[in-house]
């Protein structure tokens, strides 16, 4: 299969080392997200301020390490991923340990604020970090990346859960704080620039190198706003199918139904969920490493061909407890992959030198993409039940694969052809100049 000429060769690089503070960092981080629910009720035992008031907590952390990646990515962009990552380290550390000692709900909002801007930072800036160090396999990096955000992180569950049961949920904030912060903050001391000789070796071709377009720029071509419905699509359909396993569980009495793979036995419905993690991690590194081989828009068509599949064969076959927690787990596996190709596709398509930044606003998208599901779970599902939003959700997957591959190719390789012909042009001219 012929490769995507924007898609750098890959090849052997002496430089993976240098990927591993920024999983480190992405690891200690994602306990502010994933380990947030083993909180809320001991939290809510001893201060009596009711589930939905705290989960509100929860929702300011979403909207500020959402929101805000476009500023995370820009100053990672500007200082260096190194410094933002530490300083993004100080907050997460200072978020937990603040919980700790959280008195109110207000100072747990505040908390929850700090925090959400501390996970950005470090985000954006190990994700930016590994787009400029490692342009001939940038999939499967940014892959390994995100990963740390998800699979790596399912290990601290337990010592979470152990500590709070044993010693109270203010101390696990406050230990788990001081860790966690303490470890972003020495490792992303070792993250270094893409800039440094012994860190970014790959010869430069003026020729066959994106332009590096500016965040204005960016949003007024057509491939950054095509990739950013891509996003919404799939964002939109993936938790709409994972809001909706409940539901379709219950409706097929298998929730708690015991299943039996890969040496564990769980109730169905625990099982899929607790498989969330592992899949789309994993689906991370996996799809950017095809990617780099395949090209971007293959991989995403591919991707979102197999989750459309497995949601339209979860509605159908649900009802089968094995196969309840198989097409569970495919259609995480097919789900995770946004947070390694996009971030990829982008820096392909409009350069590395900002490449944080531009990551950063196509990742709104997620945050767009929560709200819509919001409106969908508040107005129309409950009206219209979990087989509509299942169809929807396989619909939405479908004309994303459709748009990755008959809209965004097409659209990136005449924008790719127009820079190297611009390209040329200033050789030209700087060869007359001289």
């Amino acid at each position: 299969m012929e490769r995507d000429p924007q898609v750098p060769a890959t090849g052997p690089n002496p430089r993976w080392p240098q990927l591993a503070p920024g999983i480190i960092c992405m690891v200690m981080v994602a306990n502010l997200q994933y380990g947030w629910a083993l909180f809320v009720n001991p939290i809510d035992a001893k201060m009596q301020w009711g589930r939905a008031e705290i989960q509100i907590a929860f929702t300011i952390f979403i909207v500020a390490s959402t929101w805000l990646m476009p500023v995370a990515g820009y100053l990672a962009d500007r200082l260096g991923a190194r410094p933002v990552a530490m300083a993004g380290g100080l907050l997460v550390g200072i978020s937990w340990c603040v919980n700790a000692y959280a008195q109110s709900l207000a100072t747990l909002y505040v908390s929850a604020a700090i925090g959400g801007v501390g996970a950005c930072a470090v985000f954006g800036a190990c994700i930016g970090h590994a787009l400029k160090c490692f342009p001939a396999q940038r999939g499967l990096a940014v892959g390994l990346t995100a990963a740390g955000f998800g699979t790596v992180s399912a290990a601290t569950v337990l010592p979470i859960h152990s500590v709070i049961q044993t010693f109270g949920y203010e101390n696990a904030f406050l230990y788990f704080g001081l860790g966690q912060g303490a470890i972003v903050f020495v490792a992303a001391a070792f993250l270094a620039s893409p800039t440094t000789p012994d860190v970014r070796a790959d010869p430069i071709d003026p020729l066959n190198t994106p332009r590096n377009y500016g965040p204005l720029e960016i949003l007024r071509t057509p491939v950054f706003w095509v990739m950013y419905l891509m996003f919404v699509l799939v964002a939109v359909a993936g938790l709409m199918a994972i809001g909706q396993l409940a539901a379709i569980a219950k409706e097929y009495k298998v929730a708690n139904v015991p299943v039996s793979l890969l040496a564990l036995t769980l109730p169905a419905l625990i099982f899929a969920l607790a498989i969330d993690r592992v899949f789309s991690g994993l689906a991370r590194p996996f799809f950017g490493w095809v990617s780099d081989r395949l090209g971007r828009e293959t991989t995403l068509g591919i991707a979102f061909s197999i989750e459309a599949a497995a949601i339209v064969a979860l509605a159908r076959f649900g009802h089968e407890p094995v196969w309840f927690v198989v097409l569970t787990g495919l259609i995480f596996f097919a789900w995770g992959e946004i947070y390694s190709l996009f971030p990829a596709t982008s820096a392909d398509s409009f350069g590395e030198k900002q490449a944080a930044t531009h990551a950063g606003l196509l990742y709104t998208a997620k945050g767009a993409g929560a709200f819509i599901v919001m409106s969908f779970s508040t107005v129309l599902l409950p009206s219209t039940g979990w087989h509509n939003a299942f169809y929807c959700a396989a619909g939405m997957n479908a004309v994303a694969a459709v748009l990755a591959l008959l809209v965004l190719k097409p659209l990136r390789a005449r924008q790719a052809a127009l820079d190297r012909i611009n390209a040329a042009l200033v050789l030209v001219n700087d060869h007359r100049a001289r």
